[in-house]
């Protein structure tokens, strides 16, 4: 195989730039087969990045204009969704040591494309559902998603190994497939919305599903014979063992409780600001087509803080990225202070174009803040344990987005914005832009070291190139869609 690569390789600068990706695809299935390369572009491109931009303005919507609740219930509702993700490390367990009829990886995707299937289709063609089983069938919806991610992840981890020269390939296949089907989705979104409804929306986040269901089919996995499943709860308790081993070290909790506050004081008002932006009588009054274009901006905007964080700042100390970012963050939430305060309006500026500029400087930064932590998070994951031990890190994280929704939902409350009212809108953006200055009292907490120095000691650790390939995989997979919030 090694012998073969080179050649392969050189066909891609023969037939131009067009040429390149399919040049590049067909080498990827040539060694790793054509199977894993689909079911990676179909579960990490179209069931994650197509259906997270369909579902985030779907969902939006849907609270608004379906189930018609206030904004502060919106938020609180809507950030239920994101448990499935918090016990994420549950359902990498389950992958690993609890197999299906002898397969470990091809009975999860069809049960979560079933699962994730019936509970979509479930929401769309009720006419009258009511809240709590709307929420249920989301939530539900929510976790096959979780489950198929997990797997492609042990899918991916498994040819990494198998192949260490195209582990950076792999993890460029799942970024790229990401990126571009979430942008899609962002960019589609408004447009279905307006012509089919929100509950038409998730009728179409079936399909995703379906195709999640096509990967179990046809990928290939060897059978594994002769299991012994007495000895799987003994596996469970080990690995859970292992992490709490792991855990307990001041150098692995202090920098997560840094990673949790941090998430956990920036309160999230962005169901407050929505409500207002679609509003006719105070907000700009923005189309549902509007509303997806200004998202997917934000994703790009999120995509161009992966970029200048990896070719800029991946160098610098954390503790002095996250200083600088963390202020930047704060500052950048007071572009919606002037957007509410119509200051735009004054030097005769569009509140599109101040809308998709907040979008693009928000998302950047807010990506640029979070991607040392993801580096940091790469850097406290013993050996043995990598994979599992970092989702537990992801779902510590996803507690501190859920901390900060719940809180922003409660300050929307207390504020007294509704549907109608938005006359203290403006104090909870100040007060969330004052909120994100708050972690940096806190950097004492990270090790003031860079991205290339070791924080676990050595009998903890893999080799150089495996944590290597293991940061390379956080940066990549940054994206995680729960986190791309504000």
């Amino acid at each position: 195989m090694d012998q073969e690569s080179p050649p392969k390789r050189s066909t891609m600068h023969k037939g131009g730039i067009l040429m390149k990706p399919i040049s590049w695809l067909r080498m990827l299935s040539d060694e790793l087969h054509w199977s894993f390369v689909l079911s990676v572009t179909i579960v990490y491109g179209i069931n994650q990045g197509l259906s997270f931009g369909l579902s985030r303005i779907g969902t939006q919507y849907y609270m608004k204009d379906e189930q018609k609740l206030q904004p502060s219930e919106a938020q609180f509702y809507t950030s239920f969704i994101a448990i499935p993700w918090i016990i994420k490390p549950l359902w990498g367990l389950l992958t690993d040591i609890v197999p299906i009829f002898g397969y470990r990886r091809r009975p999860y995707f069809i049960l979560a494309g079933l699962v994730g299937m019936v509970s979509m289709l479930s929401v769309s063609l009720q006419s009258s559902l009511q809240l709590v089983f709307a929420l249920l069938l989301l939530v539900t919806g929510s976790a096959a998603a979780a489950v198929g991610d997990v797997t492609i992840d042990a899918c991916v981890t498994e040819n990494s190994i198998a192949h260490p020269s195209l582990a950076g390939d792999m993890q460029s296949l799942c970024g790229f497939s990401a990126s571009v089907g979430q942008l899609l989705g962002f960019i589609i979104s408004g447009f279905l919305v307006h012509h089919i409804g929100p509950k038409g929306v998730f009728g179409v986040m079936g399909i995703p599903y379906c195709l999640v269901i096509v990967v179990g089919l046809m990928l290939k996995e060897n059978l594994t014979r002769n299991l012994d499943y007495r000895h799987v709860n003994q596996k469970f308790l080990d690995a859970v063992k292992a992490m709490w081993m792991a855990l307990k070290r001041p150098d692995v909790w202090r920098p997560c409780l840094y990673m949790y506050l941090s998430l956990a004081v920036s309160f999230h008002v962005q169901e407050g600001l929505f409500y207002w932006c679609t509003d006719s009588k105070s907000g700009p009054a923005f189309s549902q087509e509007m509303v997806g274009s200004i998202s997917s901006v934000g994703a790009i905007g999120s995509l161009c803080g992966v970029l200048l964080y990896q070719n800029v700042f991946r160098n610098y100390p954390f503790r002095q990225v996250l200083f600088w970012t963390q202020l930047l963050f704060g500052a950048s939430g007071l572009l919606d202070l002037m957007f509410v305060w119509r200051i735009n309006l004054i030097f005769n500026i569009p509140d599109f174009v101040v809308a998709v500029s907040d979008a693009a400087i928000s998302h950047m930064i807010a990506r640029l803040k979070w991607m040392p932590l993801l580096v940091l998070s790469s850097k406290l994951c013993p050996s043995g344990i990598e994979g599992t031990f970092f989702a537990l890190i992801m779902a510590i994280d996803h507690i501190g987005f859920l901390t900060a929704s719940w809180t922003g939902g409660f300050m929307l409350h207390a504020l007294n914005v509704t549907r109608t009212e938005f006359d203290n809108l403006w104090l909870a953006i100040v007060i969330r832009s004052l909120a994100r200055i708050l972690p940096v009292g806190l950097l004492f907490l990270v090790p003031d070291i860079d991205s290339t120095s070791s924080i676990l000691p050595a009998e903890m650790l893999q080799s150089k190139k495996s944590d290597h390939r293991l940061e390379m995989a956080s940066l990549v997979k940054g994206y995680d869609q729960d986190l791309t919030d504000e």
